[in-house]
């Protein structure tokens, strides 16, 4: 079901937004930076200071995942159903162990969320649909829209 266009979005996006459900039905919406295509049928991330998310998923385990490549403009929307795995199985080690090379020996790790993925749809811009856009025509010009954005902010 994961194919390689997929992990390559999920990997790209560097940050992927969990949805969850709160016990009193309202939405709840988190970013994770750990997100990480396990398996052709799911998906993980690290609990590093979603405690919200870790309790909405203990209620309900159902979640939407979306991961957007926000340079080309596209990227998936995953919905399926999470498991908490705690520190010593092999999830939690797999995924920490990836953080801890990324990060540093001493940045937090509490459980880890495995989500078999039941259902996947595309989510593109407009600009595709409407525009006709190229994805390398897209690239260039987010890109330069970016680096733009972020030299204003490093001079203010």
């Amino acid at each position: 079901m994961i194919n390689a266009d997929m992990r390559l979005i999920v990997e790209a996006a560097k940050l992927t937004f969990v949805a969850t459900v709160r016990p009193d039905g309202s939405p709840s919406l988190s970013p994770k930076g750990s997100a990480r295509v396990y398996d052709d049928e799911h998906i993980a991330f690290m609990n590093i200071a979603s405690p919200g998310t870790i309790a909405n998923l203990t209620a309900d385990p159902r979640l939407e995942m979306n991961a957007v490549d926000f340079l080309r403009r596209r990227g998936y929307r995953f919905t399926g159903t999470a498991t908490i795995h705690g520190r010593g199985t092999s999830i939690h080690q797999w995924l920490h162990s990836w953080l801890l090379d990324l990060n540093g020996p001493d940045y937090p790790a509490h459980e880890a969320v495995l989500v078999r993925i039941d259902h996947v749809q595309p989510i593109t811009s407009p600009a595709y649909t409407f525009g006709g856009a190229d994805e390398g025509a897209l690239v260039a010009e987010w890109s330069d829209k970016y680096r733009v954005v972020h030299h204003e902010m490093e001079n203010m």
